[in-house]
């Protein structure tokens, strides 16, 4: 497949979908490489930490009448359960 060619889901996109440079794409790869394990599970870690904030904002966004424990159980059930909860668990 031609470097600027990606599949998702069967589909061809004729771009890369990335907004990074190639020459920043280098630098980044070198600069991860570089890290040791233990870095590159607290850079896991701190992402992980992030992406579920971002998930906290939004449903408070979406729901600014949410208490706390209602925006947690929702970033919980989004997590493990996206499809929508059968009956006998609602």
């Amino acid at each position: 497949m031609p470097a600027a060619e990606f599949t998702y889901r069967g589909t061809i996109f004729p771009v890369p979908m990335s907004d990074t440079s190639p020459d920043a794409q280098a630098v980044q790869l070198r600069i991860q490489w570089s890290l040791s394990g233990e870095q590159r599970l607290l850079q896991a870690w701190e992402m992980s930490l992030f992406a579920r904030e971002l998930g906290r904002q939004r449903i408070r966004y979406e729901h600014p009448d949410w208490s706390e424990a209602s925006i947690e159980r929702e970033l919980l059930r989004l997590a493990f359960f996206p499809a929508p909860l059968p009956a006998r668990l609602r």
